[in-house]
């Protein structure tokens, strides 16, 4: 096998640190003019404005340029969404949801991840992201759903549109993303009609499957009309494979520029959990949330308006010298790990279960299957624009087997 990639490349994530070490030494709370927008840093700031949605709301909607096609999801989109009407799908989903759903899943992962990679079992190299990375979790996302697994592949293309943001800078303004929803609208269409029709199907023949407990579960003596659960199960299906693809891509990266993690990992597997948070801390797959102030605030003993818009950085939080030592050292045995990867407050990620265990499932059978794994050269890897999404797109690497 060929030498690893060069460990001093200066790669998309190193300009992403750089980023976040530059907003970190600028005042905790300041204004930026480029993206019309206050930009929060700090941990305990960012945190504080993931805590208070009455103050900092995640409901855009007021503001968003107007279209069909995204008001039929928005419908759905408990993550944009404020309370009450947020509580009353978040206790949709944890009721069918729960965490024994999560950990009944772990046989199906292992049978899964074991299948895609005895697909590449004759080989040296493949892309992972291709190979185990993307077509993982929205196997494991789809059968939860029941939605056929085999149309897999459209659900890549529209995880491509949505989440490629190839028109985007990394620090769109509000005008660049007006602009980007306009071009992503005929797949958000496409996307909805899809979802519309596998929920019809649902309600006439209910199953077993998380949409089907959707449709009959209440609140308040209440259930989701079938329009209301279309950008809900489409957030489910597209949002709940992202993570996972992008968290896998993210740690071979990191673990193959760091000499040795991949043999201490092997030689006790137990560490595995603490180095996927470690991994999670240092390059979060979303890391930027935007909230909207709905009244005057001061954080961070700064003056900030009702109607300012903020930028709550997880990237610069997680990293956050008065909260982490050595904030920028990748440590695999770091513990505690107060990140804010999957946020804070009511709009927690309810799939950081799911997404933490995928990861230590792949990464886990990985070290045992393969007794070296490397990237060969970073010069055939495909990042995607962190303005979106922190990851990676395609990743080659070789392997030897054990």
């Amino acid at each position: 096998m060929t030498g690893n990639a060069s460990q001093q490349e200066h790669l998309p994530f190193d300009a992403l640190s750089d980023r976040w070490q530059s907003l970190r030494a600028l005042r905790p709370v300041h204004y930026d003019e480029q993206q019309s927008a206050w930009q929060v840093v700090d941990h305990e700031s960012v945190a504080a404005v993931l805590a208070d949605p009455a103050t900092f709301s995640s409901d855009f909607s007021s503001i968003a340029p107007t279209q069909e096609d995204f008001a039929v999801f928005r419908q759905g989109n408990f993550v944009g969404m404020d309370p009450p009407e947020h509580r009353k799908l978040r206790t949709l989903v944890s009721q069918a949801f729960t965490p024994r759903v999560v950990s009944g899943l772990q046989p199906r992962i292992e049978n899964v991840c074991g299948r895609l990679l005895d697909g590449v079992g004759d080989r040296d190299r493949f892309d992972l992201v291709d190979t185990l990375a993307y077509p993982l979790p929205i196997i494991v996302i789809a059968e939860l759903l029941g939605i056929p697994a085999a149309d897999h592949r459209l659900f890549q293309e529209w995880a491509a549109t949505l989440f490629g943001g190839d028109e985007l800078g990394e620090a769109p303004n509000m005008d660049d993303l007006a602009r980007a929803l306009e071009a992503i609208a005929p797949t958000v269409r496409e996307m909805n009609g899809y979802v519309l029709d596998h929920i019809r199907r649902c309600r006439a023949n209910p199953g077993d499957d998380l949409t089907s407990k959707l449709l009959a579960a209440e609140v308040d003596g209440v259930r989701l009309e079938d329009q209301e659960i279309v950008g809900f199960v489409a957030l489910l299906l597209v949002a709940g494979h992202v993570t996972t693809t992008a968290l896998l891509g993210n740690a071979v990266v990191t673990f193959d520029r760091h000499p040795g993690t991949f043999a201490a990992l092997r030689a006790d597997p137990g560490r595995l959990p603490d180095a996927v948070e470690e991994v999670l801390r240092l390059l979060p797959p979303f890391a930027e949330l935007g909230r909207r102030v709905t009244r005057p605030v001061v954080i961070g003993e700064q003056d900030i308006p009702a109607g300012a818009m903020v930028v709550a950085h997880l990237g610069a939080a997680n990293r956050d010298p008065s909260r982490f030592e050595a904030p920028d050292v990748f440590d695999p045995a770091r513990s505690p790990n107060p990140h804010l990867t999957f946020g804070h407050g009511i709009h927690f990620c309810f799939g950081a279960p799911l997404a933490r265990l995928e990861a230590r499932i792949a990464l886990g059978m990985l070290l045992e299957r393969f007794s070296d794994l490397r990237v060969p050269t970073y010069g055939e890897v495909t990042f995607q624009n962190p303005g979106v999404i922190v990851g990676v797109r395609h990743l080659p690497v070789e392997v030897a087997r054990s």
